[in-house]
């Protein structure tokens, strides 16, 4: 007789204590050893600094920390990410802006925004050093992609009395723009103007987000379903992408390794001038993020991109309703301050 049953014998006590310990055991062999929630965050362009507070967070350990293990995919030109989340193979994914959120909403994708890591749009225009401001560019030729015909571009017309008849398509190459000094293009201020000044002209970014554009970017958009079946893991996702942000902002060095690990065409120089540039703007510490905290959006702010969109006929109000397009549950007591 072994002594465990010799022990078990000897007492109710016992007998009771033994069956307990044994019973708790059994439950310790059966629970699986713990693992971290996956979360699959889909970017939309090549990995670059505009996206470092993500791959910081995964760098430092800071999604594990809360439970998550993230995996941050890249978007590119060809690829349709909102597409990818529809069916299934990304949890939530990185709006150019609230405005193209509340327009896919509009087109019945059943889109909500939980957070914007950008307190402005970073796109510019970009203009050689002869031009001062957007009312100089009434005589130049403006290169835009088709895409800003649906955002920024409606709003400059307005405010500037810019034209159709001066614009002409961008095709992602500043090149037409060193060769041309009657040229303006847009850009974002984190990446074209690098461009341009590595080859030796001389020129002056415009953001729009300093002249009253309303526009939040950089978003945590994702489907309804996974916001309502996924609450805690996206609450996770959203609070430690806040303090992603603030660690890269602090030292960008650990999420830039990753960032050139995804996209090994960038370069150390490109992303010390985007962070420099971030840090110059206030992309993620300014405007109401400095009280708020990083991430932060406003009732005020997406109501005057909404209103925005209505006033220019992008989206027609009958068919979206704002307080469907966001949700500031997951991000307005995070408070993660810069």
């Amino acid at each position: 007789m072994n002594t465990a049953s010799s022990l078990l014998r000897r007492s109710p006590l016992a007998r009771a204590l033994g069956a307990s310990l044994f019973a708790a055991s059994a439950l310790v062999a059966a629970l699986p050893a713990h693992a971290e929630e996956k979360f699959i965050y889909m970017t939309n362009w090549f990995a670059e600094a505009e996206h470092g507070g993500f791959y910081q967070a995964i760098a430092t350990g800071i999604y594990k920390k809360y439970g998550l293990d993230v995996t941050v995919k890249m978007g590119g030109p060809q690829v349709n990410i909102l597409q990818i989340m529809a069916a299934g193979q990304a949890d939530c994914v990185m709006g150019l802006s609230d405005l193209q959120m509340i327009q896919t909403r509009e087109s019945g994708v059943p889109v909500v925004t939980v957070a914007a890591y950008f307190q402005k749009d970073p796109q510019v225009l970009i203009a050689h050093e002869d031009v001062k401001g957007f009312e100089d560019m009434k005589t130049k030729t403006i290169l835009i992609g088709s895409g800003a015909r649906l955002g920024y571009w409606p709003w400059l017309k307005a405010k500037y009395g810019l034209t159709d008849e001066q614009t002409r398509p961008y095709t992602f190459n500043v090149q037409p723009f060193v060769a041309d000094k009657n040229l303006v293009q847009q850009g974002y201020v984190t990446s074209e103007p690098y461009a341009i000044q590595k080859a030796g002209i001389k020129a002056n970014a415009f953001l729009f987000g300093d002249f009253g554009f309303p526009a939040y970017a950089t978003t945590v958009s994702c489907m309804d379903k996974t916001v309502k079946d996924r609450k805690a893991a996206v609450a996770a996702f959203v609070k430690a992408s806040a303090e992603g942000w603030k660690s890269y902002m602090a030292d960008p060095a650990p999420g830039n390794a990753l960032i050139k690990k995804d996209n090994p065409a960038m370069t150390d120089d490109q992303l010390a001038y985007s962070v420099a540039k971030m840090k110059e703007t206030g992309l993620v510490s300014g405007g109401d993020a400095a009280k708020l905290g990083i991430g932060i959006m406003t009732e005020a702010r997406l109501k005057a991109s909404y209103d925005f969109l209505v006033t220019s006929k992008l989206i027609d109000p009958a068919k979206v309703e704002l307080s469907k397009t966001y949700t500031t549950e997951f991000i307005k007591d995070v408070k993660v301050l810069p």
